[in-house]
């Protein structure tokens, strides 16, 4: 195996400034999505998901971002899971967006809040039939005896509810969240970075600075 501290990239693509990034994160947020969706990155929805637990145990997880509406960021998941329970316990959570193709990330820290069941509804019943049914098929986080009694549950329900309409469950559903600072990332030579961060002071008011690497 290489030597893990040998590893390194001189980020060399692009340069980030604080008249480029303009004084609406979300407005330029959809900028850089829209860019690496051009740039076919992988996954372009993926991101890391930092919840904290009731123990004070930091969670980190990817999840595929859903939908930007009303300036939030929402995602899907099943509220009995452990992230779901980290965000009952406590909303404060963070997402990371890692474009290495285009040597950007994005990081968001916000608050969690579920969306109304009937935009949960919805997005639901426009996933593919398979995840329909595996959202009742697993009990997510809970322990399980083997592999067997996942695709057991699977195939059960599957039967079940061929030719059906397969109802949401309600421990299934969305959360959006409102960012309160959002961190635009470009990597720069030498690791000189570009950092511009945005807070927001009121409902619709960013401030804006640049940050050290």
């Amino acid at each position: 195996m290489k030597d893990i501290a040998d590893i390194r990239n001189e980020y060399q693509l692009a340069a980030l400034d604080e008249a480029t990034v303009g004084d609406d994160p979300i407005a330029f947020f959809t900028q850089w999505f829209i860019e690496a969706q051009k740039a076919e990155v992988d996954e372009v929805n993926a991101m890391a998901l930092a919840t904290c637990s009731p123990e004070n145990i930091p969670h980190t997880r990817i999840v595929l971002l859903k939908g930007l509406e009303e300036d939030e960021f929402v995602f899907y998941t099943n509220y009995n899971s452990s992230k779901g329970k980290d965000i009952e316990h406590n909303p404060n959570v963070s997402l990371l967006f890692f474009w290495k193709e285009l040597e950007r990330q994005v990081r968001i820290q916000g608050i969690a809040a579920k969306i109304p069941i009937e935009k949960s509804e919805e997005y639901f019943h426009s996933r593919p039939t398979g995840s329909q049914v595996g959202a009742w098929a697993s009990a997510q986080s809970t322990i399980i005896p083997d592999r067997n009694t996942l695709d057991d549950n699977y195939s059960r329900l599957e039967q079940e509810y061929m030719g059906k309409r397969i109802p949401r469950p309600e421990h299934w559903g969305g959360y959006a969240v409102k960012p309160v600072s959002i961190e635009f990332w470009q990597g720069r030579i030498s690791r000189l970075h570009d950092r511009i961060l945005f807070t927001r002071q009121q409902e619709t008011a960013w401030t804006k600075v640049r940050l050290a690497p």
